[in-house]
Order: structure tokens, then sequence, then C-alpha cells
């Protein structure tokens, strides 16, 4: 067995069975994604796991409804029918026994942003630092671990984000209410259903410069 197959195992999953995923297996599943690396150890997660049908439907529906109201904002209509053509895809969680939904705040700034303003630098050094979001690479880390987690204990994730214009609607909704937190990403969670294949990947020549 290759060492790295729990990594090549994992694919973006959308169909699940009708089948429970234990409390305890998701309890192994977040303390996983607690292990990841975060900038100062700030550890600026917070996990919302939803299990209720009722609930999980009601999140899509909410999706639905803020979809359907940014659309008929559109006057372009190929912007229109771009912005609702994939609806679909936010909502493919609403089949899944369980949803995850990932919050983070992003109080935690990158090295150096007090001395470039106590500098006065330019909008646009600044601008360039701030690029690097390390608070919200650190909710990468942590998602990264969650789904290869999952995916070592027979369960099947997608990582969403695409539904992120109705964050807020859908924080309402589940009533989830922590100061400075913001929903930043979700997955489903379930055993998959059907047929796993992922898209080809890049060669690691194309992705990969040497400096010797």
């Amino acid at each position: 067995m290759n060492h790295l197959d729990f990594i090549y195992k994992r694919h973006s999953v959308r169909k699940f069975k009708d089948q429970d995923v234990p409390v305890e297996d998701i309890k192994k599943i977040i303390k996983a994604a607690t292990y990841a690396p975060s900038g100062k150890n700030v550890q600026n997660w917070h996990f919302v796991v939803v299990k209720n049908k009722e609930k999980i439907e009601g999140i899509a529906k909410t999706i639905e409804r803020k979809n359907a109201e940014l659309a008929n904002l559109i006057q372009d209509e190929d912007i229109k029918k771009g912005f609702t053509k994939f609806l679909r895809f936010s909502t493919v969680f609403r089949k899944a026994p369980v949803l995850i939904l990932v919050y983070t705040e992003d109080s935690y700034k990158p090295t150096g942003l007090n001395v470039l303003k106590e500098i006065n630098a330019s909008t646009d050094e600044i601008h360039e630092l701030l690029r690097s979001n390390p608070a919200m690479q650190n909710i990468g880390a942590a998602m990264e671990n969650l789904i290869l987690a999952a995916t070592n204990m027979g369960y099947g994730t997608c990582w969403m984000t695409s539904q992120n214009y109705a964050a807020k609607e859908i924080t309402e909704f589940i009533g989830f209410e922590k100061e400075g937190y913001f929903l930043a990403a979700m997955t489903p969670l379930g055993i998959p259903d059907g047929e796993i294949k992922s898209p080809p990947r890049k060669s690691v020549e194309e992705v990969m410069t040497i400096i010797e």
C-alpha cells in the first residue's frame, strides 16, 4: 500500500447513500481538522455539524431563494444565465446525511502589516501583503485535514464555497452565533453512492519549479 493512498483516494463526492454517520465518527473527523496548522496557533475555526434532514433541506432552499433574489436584479442575461446555471452545484449537499459548515474569523493579520502601516507604506504594498490572508489559509488547512480524515474513514466529502453569497442568510437560518465569525466553506459528509472519479491533474513538471 502506498503511504500516500489516503490522499489519492480523496474525491469530490456529490451523491450519498441514505446511511447515518455516527457522531463519534464525526468527532474524530473534526478532531483531525483541529490538528491543522494555524498562524500563531490562533485556531480560528468553528465547525457547525447539521444532521437534521429538514435543516439541511432548509439550507438548500435558503441558497435557492438568495440565488433567485440576486438573479432578479441582474440586467445582463448572459450574467444571469451563468449565475443561475450552476445553482444545482451549490445545493448538492441536500441529500447528504450530514452537512458541516466551517466558520472562521479573520482578526489575525499577516506578520509585518502593522509595520507597513507604521511607515506609511503604499496601498499597493499593503494590499500585496494582505493577499496572503493567513487567517483563511488556516481554514484551508483545517478543511484539508477534515476531508482527508473523512476519506480515510470511508466517507465522501465535497469542499464547497459557491454558496457563500448566501452566507448571511444560511447563518441566520441555522441560528448560529459566534462573535466575529463568518461562513467560509462547507462540506457534505456521508457514504459515497455510485462511481467516484476526479478530473485529471496537471503534471508535477507543469506546477513545480526547482531553484538550486
